[in-house]
């Protein structure tokens, strides 16, 4: 940020009396809730920091790092006794205090607007360092950000910063989230709907080449009969022969080739056989794999629409979780998971999906399902009696997206998983639930 808008936030944020609450709403985003009502977001990422303000950022997660400990202890309910620019520089500092049954505790916040070393450094009354949103050794920098560190401060800019005037630090505050969202919403649909055509086209690929069950009865038929031949010439096969000339039933000569070597006709006749049965089995259960593919392809093109219409970045980032890398988690490809604001989301992509979520939810998670229509299933996991509404509404959002691209005012019933009774597959009765309305219009 400029150093002119700096000042000018600077003396806009000497307005406010207290730090209500604050915490980080993504990796490098802290949110600053001032006088319980103005809250202001302080982007810190590297290069790119940045303040701004918004009618709502979704929490990605909740975070539990020392940093984050340490940022609530000092500074949720606080009074505020100065706010200023540390000399001059591109660093806002907070100086807070907190009563206690003992003392008042003085603290320091500093946003660093410093380019590379960005940061947001917790201190103490004596300028020691209390934890930071990114410790900087001696091998990076001159200047050390290390737990109980004293902290230099940056050398002086040399130079005269131009000015900057704003009509109104307010409406900057907002443009800047305007500006920001609406460039990094262009790049964040390019690359994310790239990455789901790619799988779209792979599972296209996969259903174009499912063999017709005509052609896979015609394939069992056919190595029966060859399993039948290797029979009734038994003693015209060599031992090992892997090219077999058979005499069919109307005298003609039939060529066969064997993929392995085998020591017996009849262990020849078993892997003909054997193959039939398989083709049988494939024949049988084909409409299951197409269905399976089917699903899963809708499933694909809902979520390209939904990316396709997301309103902001946070959507999108819910819409796809950090991997967590571990070879213990099995991954289920019927369901989909999402984490609002720290809480698991998850939605079944076809009704093997679905099942599987009502069977493996606890009974005090939160059930949803659209009303009087077929939909996909969700579930928040959860240990509590009640929900934020946004987390509830976010979860029956994410129903609908999926269940239909048409856009319209849709009820979405919720309800603890266990006032729900599976009938039979993925088709239940449900009592005791609450409605909530979509307007997938707006």
């Amino acid at each position: 940020m400029k150093l002119s808008h700096l000042k000018q936030i600077t003396q806009y944020l000497q307005k406010f009396q207290k730090i209500s609450a604050i915490h980080r709403v993504n990796d490098t985003i802290v949110k600053v809730v001032f006088d319980k009502r103005d809250a202001i977001f302080f982007n810190m990422t590297r290069s790119n920091s940045t303040m701004f303000k918004c009618e709502e950022y979704p929490r990605s997660k909740v975070y539990n790092a020392p940093f984050d400990v340490i940022l609530a202890k000092r500074f949720n309910r606080s009074n505020i006794l100065d706010v200023s620019l540390l000399h001059g520089d591109k660093i806002v500092r907070f100086k807070t205090s907190i009563a206690s049954a003992y003392k008042e505790e003085i603290s320091y916040l500093q946003f660093e607007f410093t380019g590379k070393y960005t940061n947001v450094i917790i201190l103490d009354e004596n300028n020691v360092v209390l934890e930071a949103l990114r410790h900087v050794d001696l091998f990076s920098s001159f200047r050390e950000v290390r737990v109980g560190q004293k902290l230099l401060d940056v050398p002086p800019a040399p130079f005269v910063a131009k000015e900057y005037p704003l009509e109104s630090v307010e409406d900057f505050l907002y443009e800047v989230y305007a500006k920001e969202q609406k460039s990094k919403l262009e790049n964040l649909k390019k690359q994310k709907i790239a990455f789901l055509q790619k799988r779209l086209k792979k599972l296209e690929k996969l259903y174009a080449k499912l063999d017709s069950q005509e052609s896979l009865k015609e394939e069992a038929k056919r190595y029966e009969h060859y399993g039948n031949l290797v029979l009734s010439n038994v003693q015209n096969i060599q031992p090992y022969a892997q090219k077999l000339l058979l005499q069919d039933y109307d005298g003609s000569s039939v060529e066969v080739a064997l993929q392995k070597a085998l020591p017996t006709p009849f262990m020849m006749s078993d892997f003909f056989f054997t193959k039939s049965k398989k083709a049988k089995q494939r024949a049988k259960h084909l409409h299951i794999e197409e269905e399976s593919l089917r699903s899963k392809i809708e499933h694909i093109k809902r979520f390209i629409y939904t990316v396709a219409h997301a309103k902001d970045t946070a959507k999108i980032e819910m819409l796809f979780p950090k991997q967590v890398q571990s070879k213990k988690v099995k991954v289920n490809d019927s369901i989909e998971l999402f984490w609002v604001e720290g809480y698991k989301v998850q939605l079944g992509k076809n009704e093997r999906g679905n099942v599987e979520l009502l069977k493996s939810a606890r009974a005090k998670d939160i059930w949803l399902h659209m009303r009087d229509r077929p939909s996909c299933h969700v579930i928040i996991t959860t240990d509590k009696q009640s929900l934020p509404e946004n987390i509830i509404r976010s979860a029956a959002r994410l129903c609908v997206d999926f269940t239909t691209t048409s856009q319209d005012r849709y009820l979405v019933d919720y309800t603890p998983r266990r006032e729900v009774t599976i009938q039979s597959g993925a088709n239940v009765l449900y009592n005791k639930y609450k409605t909530i309305e979509i307007d997938t219009r707006e």
